[in-house]
């Protein structure tokens, strides 16, 4: 009987492959982007003092090279770009989420929101209690910032110097610093790793940031209550005058900005969308949009200059005088955000989902992922595995992006198989990836903050009491299943 025409052109149209597909052809393409990673990111920039490859040119070339193996196994292009576009396209919401964020903190700037929350901060500074308040003060600016790095170079500097003054212990404060900072970074819903976490589940951010609270609550009331211990066991001296080193940056955005209660309108925006559990991206642009409006009517500021800050990003020059009152640290806290502050983030994303599009042409994740960890057939099991697999690819990545990409492709099916919410998946990815980074010390955060802060990596390290609270909890959860939202799965498949 002779084959019908539809399936001879749907042959022509997709060829299969020449060669059959083994293991080894699936494993190829891991091994490369590990081999990658490891030499252009870890090994040559600290062994060799070589300039650190940017990660979308990594998932680049490890594209590339999938592509050629596809092509000896003979599959076409055409089938390749299928699967990179339909991998892609499950990505797209959370990719007008990183921009739209770019757009909001911009917004957030121009408006003297974060200026405001910062000044709040330094205001309520006090020695008696340096680091619990330290971490309350970063855990606030990075939640409303999204950024761990930019609330421990900004705020975080302002606290090592009242810390310096008044005899506080220095690894304490810098681990409350980075354990608030990082804080904000895991929780916040305009956090670019946030996202990338959920993204790589494949789950809404607020599902993610909602699913954190059964393990990052826990470990933050405790990490609290300890840095509050530590304020008694190991006081500073209240009798410095700390007013030299808040003062300047607190008067400094208090004369640049009007600040009264309109000002909070925006972060009133994006709470009460979240609670109301309204879409993120539409909540988002009416927070910039009151923000925009607040830029003008309050702070004075320039139609064409509000542009320029959405696009762009803020810059001291907007301000009336061209900011010269504010000082370096002041100069640094407005000077963000804007839509092309977040261009590095969305090419990462479209080179990641470019090189798991082609491996996904031959299954290659799910094979291997199968092969390694088909053991875990168990919901605690694979929680476990998803936890020490996060903590083993940012570690020797020092990259959250790849991470988020890697374990969310990787443990999504074996999540859904074991009937365990992705919103688990998510959580899991962020508390032994996100958190594991500034505990490590050839990571670019655990670099980053030893130059930022001044303080040894050794002298922190032991007081990263959220972090090391984290690392308790996430895994009791798994084992004892509470928090895990299986009821939620049961009704759902009911």
């Amino acid at each position: 009987m002779s084959t019908p025409p539809a399936t001879t052109e749907q042959e022509k149209a997709h060829p299969g492959p020449k060669r059959p597909v083994t293991f080894v052809h699936a494993l190829v393409p891991i091994i490369l982007l590990v081999v990658l990673i490891m030499w252009g990111m870890v090994i040559g920039p600290l062994v060799f003092g070589l300039e650190s490859w940017p990660l979308e040119f990594t998932f680049a070339l490890g594209a590339l090279c999938t592509w050629c193996l596809l092509f000896y196994l003979g599959f076409s292009f055409e089938q390749i770009t299928e699967k990179m576009g339909a991998r892609t396209l499950t990505a797209l919401t959370a990719i007008w989420m990183l921009m739209s964020i770019g757009l909001l903190i911009g917004a957030w700037t121009a408006s003297g929101t974060i200026p405001m929350l910062v000044y709040w901060g330094i205001e309520i500074i006090n020695p008696a209690w340096i680091y619990l308040v330290a971490f309350l003060i970063t855990s606030v600016f990075s939640v409303a910032t999204g950024t761990s790095w930019g609330s421990a170079g900004t705020i975080g500097v302002v606290l090592i110097a009242v810390g310096t003054a008044t005899g506080a212990h220095m690894g304490l404060l810098a681990a409350a610093i980075i354990g608030g900072a990082y804080f904000g970074d895991k929780m916040s819903p305009l956090s670019d790793t946030t996202n990338m976490a959920a993204m790589g589940a494949q789950i809404p951010v607020y599902d993610h940031v909602r699913s954190m609270v059964n393990t990052t609550g826990p470990s933050y009331l405790v990490a609290a209550v300890l840095y509050g211990a530590a304020g008694l066991v190991v006081p500073a001296s209240t009798h410095a005058d700390i007013t030299q080193f808040t003062a300047p940056t607190a008067n400094a955005l208090a004369s640049e900005f009007h600040f009264n209660p309109l000002v909070l309108i925006p972060i009133l925006v994006v709470i009460v969308g979240a609670l109301w559990r309204k879409p993120p991206l539409p909540t988002l642009f009416f927070s910039i949009a009151s923000a925009g409006g607040i830029a003008v009517l309050v702070q004075r500021l320039p139609f064409t200059d509000l542009v320029s800050a959405l696009m762009k990003g803020f810059t001291p020059e907007m301000l009336a005088d061209s900011g010269a009152a504010l000082n370096k640290q002041a100069q640094d806290i407005v000077s963000r955000g804007g839509l092309y502050s977040m261009a590095s983030a969305v090419c990462i994303t479209l080179m990641v989902f470019m090189f798991i599009g082609a491996m996904d042409v031959i299954d290659a994740m799910g094979t291997v992922v199968h092969r390694a960890f088909g053991w875990a057939k168990s919901r605690r099991s694979v929680i476990l595995s998803s936890l020490a697999a996060s903590a083993f690819i940012n570690g020797f990545s020092s990259n959250q992006y790849a991470t988020a990409f890697i374990v969310g492709t990787a443990f999504g099916p074996m999540y859904d198989e074991a009937g365990i919410p992705r919103k688990v998946l998510s959580r899991s990815i962020e508390d032994y990836g996100t958190f594991i980074e500034p505990m490590l010390p050839w990571t670019t955060t655990g670099v980053y903050m030893v130059a930022t802060l001044g303080v040894a990596y050794t002298d922190y390290v032991p007081y990263m009491f959220l972090q090391i609270t984290n690392f308790i909890v996430a895994p009791v959860l798994a084992i004892t299943g509470i928090g895990c939202f299986y009821r939620e799965r049961r009704e759902a498949a009911a």
